[in-house]
C-alpha cells in the first residue's frame, strides 16, 4: 500500500528544494557572479521566488489573530 503525500505537500517539499538551493547559490554568489555576471543574479532570484511561492501555494486557510 504505497500511499504517495498530498500534491500540496509535494509542492511544500519542492519549494524547500528550490530554497535551500539558492541558499547555497547566495554563499557562492561572488565566484558565481563573477563568471556568470547578472545572469547569476537573475537565476538566484527565479530560485528565491519559485521557492517562495511553491510553499505558500497551499495556504488556503485564515491566518489565525
Amino acid at each position: 500500500m504505497n500511499q504517495t503525500p498530498p500534491p500540496s505537500k509535494t509542492r511544500f517539499w519542492i519549494g524547500n528544494a528550490l530554497l535551500a538551493m539558492a541558499l547555497l547559490m547566495l554563499f557562492n554568489m561572488n565566484p558565481l557572479a563573477e563568471r556568470f555576471g547578472m545572469l547569476a543574479f537573475v537565476v538566484w532570484a527565479a530560485l528565491a521566488a519559485g521557492g517562495v511561492y511553491l510553499v505558500m501555494k497551499d495556504k488556503h486557510e485564515e491566518p489565525p489573530l
